[in-house]
């Protein structure tokens, strides 16, 4: 692969990049083995190899004349050019990107890519993290018997390849850390609402879980109270055998605790 039009590093190229430093340069050649950018004082780039073959989707759509951002690699090839990598610089600027968003607090469009028993694999701005099951929506929680592993990981399986909103939880580049929560961007809306409602309160919902230990109720757009296993039947009877999700039906507040909601059925 050669290049006619550009000049190569010099000894006396004007401020020399630094390895990792983002640059700015204008495509100047491309084939089907690497991409050439004009880095103007600083030089001429090249993307190639390894660092071509993974970023080969994104440069496909590459023309001649296109500015492109990159992250500098090797400050001199054999051929005398900077070594570039566009996933390098695309991950920098995806981080810090990143951590702004957890600075003010926005609310995000995550892909599910996969799922295992402790929770959700995601990935926004091409960077994967987590979102532990403790922090998804009611909705979205697996309440399956006996908190079975297996039968957990089926149900958090039924959301790979959907698109949920997240926040960020906590981000740290330097461990490639990165943990959403989906509780956090309606948090606050729930607490609002959970506090207009008083002991006693008479409400009507639509049952989003049934377990052991008692069966989940959605009321008034999305506050989730629990009808504990002993408000649903006193006969030995299992919650599952007398209550179905999706069934709507009436209950009562019988307390509020720490933003939680519990409930007895009205009969």
């Amino acid at each position: 692969m050669q290049i006619k039009i550009l000049k190569k590093v010099k000894t006396d190229t004007i401020t020399a990049p630094k390895i990792g430093e983002i640059m700015e340069g204008v495509v100047a050649e491309k084939d089907k083995n690497g991409l050439f950018i004009d880095l103007g004082a600083k030089g001429v780039g090249v993307i190639f190899g390894k660092e071509f073959i993974e970023a080969k989707n994104v440069l496909k759509n590459i023309k001649i004349g296109d500015k492109i951002t990159a992250k500098v690699v090797d400050l001199e090839t054999e051929d005398g050019y900077r070594e570039l990598s566009l996933v390098g610089a695309n991950q920098e600027i995806a981080w810090k990107e990143l951590l702004q968003a957890k600075k003010q607090e926005e609310v995000l469009d995550a892909t599910v890519k996969a799922a295992n028993k402790g929770g959700l694999i995601l990935q926004v701005m091409g960077v994967d993290g987590f979102l532990p099951a403790s922090q998804l929506l009611p909705e979205h929680y697996p309440k399956v018997e006996g908190a079975d592993p297996a039968k957990i990981i089926i149900e958090l399986q039924k959301l790979v390849g959907q698109k949920i909103q997240v926040k960020i939880f906590d981000v740290n580049p330097a461990e490639n850390k990165l943990i959403f929560s989906e509780k956090t961007i309606r948090r606050k809306k729930m607490t609002d609402k959970i506090v207009s409602f008083k002991q006693g309160d008479e409400i009507e919902g639509e049952i989003s879980g049934v377990t052991s230990f008692g069966a989940f109720l959605v009321f008034d757009e999305g506050i989730e109270g629990l009808i504990p296993a002993s408000e649903i039947s006193a006969e030995g009877q299992a919650p599952s055998e007398i209550l179905k999700t999706g069934q709507k039906l009436k209950a009562r507040i019988t307390e509020i605790a720490n933003n939680r909601v519990y409930l007895s059925l009205i009969k």
